[in-house]
């Protein structure tokens, strides 16, 4: 997938205001995610990631730009035209609880995708709902259990067996790390490698913490302000970043390690 000179302006007016306010969330962004690869979107809160995905994922059209996937240009699908499109890239939200229907059972959560697209009920549904339980590490006799009854981790395993139900290429994963505890969120990380490499998935991560994702990223690009500022392999970007807000970011992971292994010494003693 790439993107070339995507730009996404809002435009609000406010009771009673005269004039209407103008947000320019993304401004002339260029992005390219690479085949089997593993591509990180790193930036602070407000920088406009979570819109590129959702432009990328065409849940929002971009207000000028292009974005092509797999030679095709998808910017300018109309509805009835993005079928295949949906299948091919599923995007699992940051809050899982939020994207789940808390009346549905695992089975209905993770079955309805299959059903949108021709899938009848049925020993066969019923069959691939028990096996994305197991391939994402719930058990498959949870499927009659409701999102409330997992955990935040266990609610966010649900999701990604939900996006992987139609086999897709493309899996965008906006902030999906985020309000798990470290442990969760290593577990979660080494799923969606596992998934990448058995799958040959393309993974796109979207996170603020540059240092979590930098571990297992083949390529960084770093946001400010609604625009790319650096992209690169992730070797060259941690050894030689060039942007001063990509410097930023990464004295700030730095930081946070060293404080971290102080504590473990402390602790030690």
């Amino acid at each position: 997938m790439r993107a070339h000179g995507v730009c996404k302006r809002f435009e609000q007016k406010r009771l009673f205001a005269r004039k209407i306010s103008v947000v320019d969330a993304l401004q002339d962004v260029d992005f390219e995610v690479s085949a089997s690869s593993v591509t990180a979107l790193v930036g602070e809160s407000g920088s406009g990631k979570s819109t590129l995905a959702k432009c990328l994922a065409l849940m929002d059209r971009p207000t000028s730009g292009e974005i092509w996937f797999e030679d095709a240009e998808v910017s300018k699908l109309q509805r009835h035209e993005r079928k295949w499109f949906r299948r091919a890239v599923q995007m699992v939200a940051q809050d899982a609880s939020g994207s789940l229907n808390p009346r549905f059972t695992a089975a209905q959560i993770i079955s309805e995708p299959l059903e949108i697209n021709g899938w009848k009920p049925g020993a066969r549904t019923s069959s691939r709902v028990c096996e994305l339980m197991n391939e994402v590490g719930l058990l498959a006799s949870w499927v009659e259990r409701r999102p409330l009854e997992f955990s935040g981790g266990q609610r966010q395993r649900l999701a990604i067996a939900r996006a992987l139900g139609l086999q897709p290429s493309l899996l965008i994963l906006d902030e999906s790390l985020s309000g798990l505890d470290l442990s969760t969120q290593a577990q979660i990380l080494n799923l969606l490698l596992e998934l990448q490499e058995r799958h040959r998935l393309t993974l796109l991560l979207i996170s603020h913490d540059l240092g979590l994702v930098g571990q297992v990223a083949d390529f960084v690009a770093v946001m400010e302000k609604g625009r790319i500022v650096e992209q690169g392999p992730r070797q060259r970007i941690f050894a030689q970043p060039e942007h001063p807000h990509t410097c930023e970011l990464l004295s700030a992971v730095r930081v946070i390690e060293s404080g971290f292994r102080a504590a473990q010494a402390g602790a030690g003693r």
